[in-house]
């Protein structure tokens, strides 16, 4: 993972802001198998992430036994290395010099002595800027946690894939989108190419602009012929940010695209005209 800070909720207060240097090794990954995965509910009884995990971890959840637990219990157990963790986190990037904090879904590793900051970071998934509804990411959720549990496979069967930008290697499946449609939510899309047509003068592929309910029914029927955009932004916040931009299959949730771009005049926050260039090459 990048160096990052990240902040854990803990009950209803956050923890002091701290960089998070760890990357996890190819013996952690084994340890990781070998562990219970408990799953901290968000300290929001309402949110939408916790009537969702639920359903979502039993349906997909394969690779550990599994429960659910508070984040009190998580603050007793967080350094006990027979656990795993699946709970989110915030976090911020000195290096962009911004006050922007975003949203990620972290599966962290229990160790001994370790205070929460340098627990190992197996996977973190960036879900949404922190100002933003949790609607604008929770109907995906089960897309997340397949490519959670199919990262950490890939990254215990293959070793030398384990480096800070991990996740660059799955823009090598950009080749594979021919024959694909992409389902694009409008609204995650700049100007430039907030329609099929303006998108079909540069990218050569199927495009569909289709609303949340169908990405979410195309992960739900696991569709092959389907790749879905999750892209995070500050939604119309005034605060300077990243903008990450993630292609997922909706059958098996491999990622095709994975970048960001820093919000500014001419990089607005959505997809650009620039990554559908990219996708065609």
């Amino acid at each position: 993972m990048r160096k990052i800070n990240l902040l854990i909720t803990l009950a209803f207060c956050v923890t002091s802001l701290f960089a998070k240097e760890h990357m996890p090794t190819a013996d952690e990954y084994k340890a990781f198998m070998n562990t219970k995965t408990l799953v901290v509910m968000d300290v929001n009884p309402m949110s939408d992430f916790n009537f969702k995990i639920k359903d979502v971890m039993e349906s997909v959840w394969t690779l550990t036994d599994f429960e659910f637990i508070s984040n009190e219990e998580f603050e007793d157990k967080r350094n006990d290395p027979s656990y795993s963790f699946l709970l989110m986190t915030v976090a911020t990037f000195d290096a962009d010099k911004t006050k922007a904090r975003y949203n990620f879904l972290s599966l962290l590793l229990g160790e001994t002595d370790t205070q929460v900051r340098n627990l190992p970071d197996l996977c973190s998934l960036p879900l949404s800027y922190v100002r933003v509804e949790d609607t604008s990411y929770a109907y995906k959720l089960e897309a997340f946690i397949r490519f959670i549990q199919d990262h950490v496979k890939l990254m215990t069967e293959r070793p030398e894939l384990i480096k800070a930008n991990a996740f660059k290697y799955y823009n090598n499946n950009i080749k594979s989108l021919n024959g694909k449609t992409l389902y694009l939510v409008k609204e995650d899309l700049t100007a430039d190419v907030n329609t099929a047509s303006k998108i079909k003068s540069i990218y050569p592929h199927n495009v569909k602009i289709v609303s949340q309910d169908e990405v979410e029914e195309a992960i739900k029927r696991k569709d092959e012929n389907v790749v879905f955009l999750h892209k995070v932004g500050p939604e119309g916040t005034k605060y300077k940010a990243r903008c990450y931009k993630i292609l997922i299959g909706a059958d098996s949730s491999q990622f095709y695209y994975f970048d960001y771009h820093m919000i500014n005049t001419k990089n607005r926050d959505g997809l650009l005209a620039k990554d559908f260039k990219k996708l065609s090459s």
